[in-house]
């Protein structure tokens, strides 16, 4: 790994802590629809499934960009 200036320590601690929020907002989000939805256990279940790909998916492709190092 190469040592980070000032500047870009503090975009990559920036980048992590905000897309964390986000993804926590957007898992928060997915409750209070289930909630107002009235989905029962079998429809929560897709809608976390179904929107939570998405956060899988977004994850895997930073670890993935790690290990092709692009």
């Amino acid at each position: 790994m190469t040592e980070l200036s000032g500047i870009e320590l503090f975009e990559e601690i920036s980048m992590f802590l905000g897309v964390g929020g986000l993804v926590l907002y957007m898992v928060y989000i997915m409750y209070r629809l289930t909630q107002e939805s009235g989905a029962g256990r079998f429809g929560s279940l897709v809608i976390f499934l179904a929107l939570g790909l998405g956060i899988v998916g977004f994850a895997a492709k930073s670890v993935i960009q790690l290990f092709v190092q692009v």
